[in-house]
């Protein structure tokens, strides 16, 4: 009976938004995760059909069991291979199982269907009909893809190269490919199992869907970098980043569940990261202006989710309260967004890469919008131009994916960038709120003014000659314009030709004595100083000009 309580635990949970049901089911500790993990899953697939069954059968309220409790037993009753529990609780059970089964084969008959799958909404059936790939990452931390390529060839598989189209990922018995988008991602057939193969249990290749390492691959940081991964359990992209890296620089890796961070520690340790530094921490509350985070320039953010686009999930919103579906994706559109605007705030970031397992608008290129909105400074990048889905108009920078087109889970990508612009903005506004630049009859007015002090100065700019704040006495700095030079003005400055002749003045006295002549001198010389003031004037102003 323990399977089932656990089996309604991990349910209870999942309803409560505590985590990917995935992550649940390893954090809870069962001795057996195998078959628990099944059942959690095959229920949750079969949830409406279970459900319609229990209401009919008023089964709540005649055994007391709660409605999650009662689904994984009717599950295993009905669907699964017979209930693996004794005493009272398989008694209560069998008593039931005539009326179960009574409702279940009324619905196949009124549905017009023979098997169980065929009772599933049409959006869960179209899913589950497409078979995913086993997409396996090698983790370059630990081996290289040619001698994982060696080893599993060497182990009965048969390898047929790198993929060139969607068609060669459909492949049966032991045959795998390179993958045609990530060339260290190998794709098998589906559900080959590898969870008791040496290179997963050593660590050298790890389990991921494509669309999950998306993420860290377009992010792309340059080894010795410092990172930020900002939601990061169960701890795949962050041993992704991590080889991208090749384990050089720092990589920041925060979640705000316990278990799961020590859950993700053991991950990494096996996957052979050593540049990690976890933090069992709410993202919201890391403050990007702290001295530890200086040097980050790229986040990885890929917040909790509506978990639409998960194969196994389905998006049974047909049989599902709307306004509830509605309310739920609002709240987490509204924190998505709060983790976006917040990762754009670290100083000196440069990319950050935003996705989702979601199929919804909502939480994927509404979000975006609304971000680029408000952060000006940020762009998007554009993405794999051969990739066969794009985010919805007019965000098709952004990829989406899908079992029908990429052969992946649902998934969204999105690569934000910081851009120049902003700059050039910044730039734009500081120039506007400078003082305008003055015309130049302004100058030319000014320089008027300001002549004797011009006279014992260097020549100014018709900026700072129009600058009503200038001092009388205006220096112009060396970046700003080189001095004038005498060539430039075509005669010395005048100051220079009156220490000259004061200079020759007293020699000239002593050659001619008589008084008169010195008075015609003396007249002479202050016709020729009046004339030289009006010349130095006029030059003055041509060179203001």
């Amino acid at each position: 009976m323990a399977l089932y309580v656990k089996a309604a635990e991990v349910l209870d949970k999942a309803e409560k938004k505590q985590g990917a049901l995935k992550t649940l089911v390893y954090d809870s500790k069962f001795e057996n995760i195998k078959p628990l993990f099944a059942l959690v899953m095959e229920t949750q697939k079969f949830s409406s059909v279970l459900e319609e069954i229990i209401e009919s059968t008023k089964l709540l309220k005649q055994t007391k069991m709660r409605m999650n409790l009662a689904k994984v037993l009717v599950y295993d009753l009905l669907m699964g291979h017979g209930l693996k529990c004794g005493g009272a609780w398989k008694t209560m059970m069998m008593k039931h199982r005539t009326r179960l089964q009574s409702v279940l084969a009324r619905m196949k008959v009124k549905q017009k269907v023979s098997k169980n799958e065929d009772l599933l909404p049409p959006s869960v059936r179209q899913m589950l009909g497409e078979k995913l790939p086993r997409y396996v990452r090698v983790n370059t931390l630990k081996t290289t893809v040619e001698d994982a390529v060696d080893y599993l060839k060497r182990d009965g598989f048969s390898y047929l190269g790198q993929a060139s189209r969607m068609e060669d990922l459909t492949l049966k018995e032991k045959y795998f490919v390179m993958d045609m988008h990530l060339p260290e991602l190998l794709v098998f057939p589906p559900k080959t199992d590898f969870h008791d193969h040496f290179l997963y249990k050593a660590g050298h290749i790890i389990l991921q869907d494509k669309a999950s390492c998306l993420p860290a691959y377009l992010l792309n940081p340059p080894p010795g970098t410092h990172i930020i991964d900002a939601c990061a359990a169960p701890g795949n992209k962050t041993s992704h980043l991590a080889a991208i890296m090749k384990n050089k620089g720092k990589l920041f890796a925060y979640d705000l569940d316990a278990k799961r961070l020590s859950t993700m520690a053991t991950l990494l340790l096996r996957s052979g990261v050593t540049c990690q530094q976890l933090g069992n921490q709410d993202f919201l509350k890391v403050d990007p202006e702290s001295p530890q985070f200086k040097d980050v320039e790229y986040i990885l953010l890929d917040p909790s989710c509506s978990g639409s686009g998960m194969v196994c999930l389905g998006d049974d919103a047909s049989s599902a309260d709307q306004k509830k579906v509605q309310a739920r994706l609002a709240a987490l559109a509204s924190f998505q967004l709060r983790c976006l605007n917040h990762g754009l705030k670290f100083p000196r970031l440069k990319r950050l890469v935003y996705s989702t397992c979601s199929i919804h608008s909502q939480e994927n290129e509404e979000v975006v919008t609304a971000c680029l909105q408000q952060n000006p400074g940020f762009r998007l990048v554009p993405l794999l131009s051969q990739w066969p889905e794009r985010g919805l108009e007019p965000l098709t920078q952004c990829l989406r994916a899908s079992p029908a087109k990429t052969g992946t889970h649902g998934f969204f990508v999105a690569l934000l960038e910081k851009h120049n612009e902003a700059g050039r903005k910044k730039q734009a506004a500081a120039v506007q709120k400078s003082d305008p630049p003055v015309t130049i009859s302004e100058a030319a007015n000014e320089a008027e003014k300001q002549e004797p002090a011009l006279q014992k100065s260097h020549p100014v700019t018709i900026s700072e000659a129009g600058n009503e704040k200038q001092e009388p006495v205006v220096q112009i700095s060396e970046q700003e314009a080189t001095p004038l030079s005498p060539s430039t003005c075509g005669k010395r400055p005048a100051a220079s030709d009156e220490e000259s002749e004061d200079k020759q003045t007293p020699a000239a006295d002593q050659a001619d004595g008589t008084p008169s002549k010195k008075k015609r001198r003396k007249r002479k010389r202050k016709k020729k100083k009046k004339t030289t003031t009006t010349t130095t004037t006029t030059m003055e102003m041509e060179t203001v000009g």
